[in-house]
């Protein structure tokens, strides 16, 4: 038995939650997102809840279980709260600034690099060492954050490059003479 499944997905005041066969639409204040569950779990309104439980005992059907309530939960979270990721920047004259639709990168190569923000994402680059990226959809922030930090990982020497807020880059020694 799954025991974040078991739990019915409370809808808070202000959200408007609809179900239709594996279709869950949410629509809160940030926003209106969707999600289609795995044909093994079944959703169903209950007095102000979304419940969901597994069509069949089969393993399948019992992972997905727990793993359809997160994302029914993560869509509720986001259009409440929302989420947000943050970078870190790392490295003499790599910055980062918005402009109009773009993220201009300057991670030294020949080039700056040219980000378009998508629908969406919400990109802010307070300080040029640091951009904080929100929106609604969890899945969506997560990968624009990794996209970003694709641009120029941290390397291990001097770490240099595009991390997480809070991650920690294992450094290693340099040659010896």
């Amino acid at each position: 038995m799954s025991r974040i499944g078991k739990k019915a997905v409370p809808i808070p005041s202000g959200v408007t939650a609809n179900v239709e066969g594996q279709t869950v639409k949410i629509k809160g204040p940030k926003g209106a997102l969707q999600v289609v569950l795995h044909g093994d779990v079944e959703a169903k309104m209950d007095n102000g809840a979304i419940k969901l439980d597994p069509r069949h005992e089969t393993k399948r059907a019992r992972s997905q279980w727990g793993t359809s309530r997160t994302l029914v939960a993560n869509l509720i979270a986001g259009v409440t709260k929302g989420f947000e990721e943050r970078l870190e920047i790392t490295g003499v004259g790599f910055r980062a600034a918005v402009q109009g639709k773009n993220l201009q990168l300057q991670l030294g190569y020949s080039h700056d690099v040219a980000y378009p923000i998508p629908e969406g994402i919400t990109i802010q680059a307070a300080k040029p060492t640091e951009i904080l990226i929100t929106g609604p959809d969890k899945q969506k922030v997560g990968q624009v954050a990794a996209e970003i930090r694709g641009f120029r990982p941290p390397e291990p020497y001097k770490g240099k490059g595009v991390k997480y807020a809070g991650e920690y880059i294992f450094r290693k020694e340099g040659k010896k003479k």
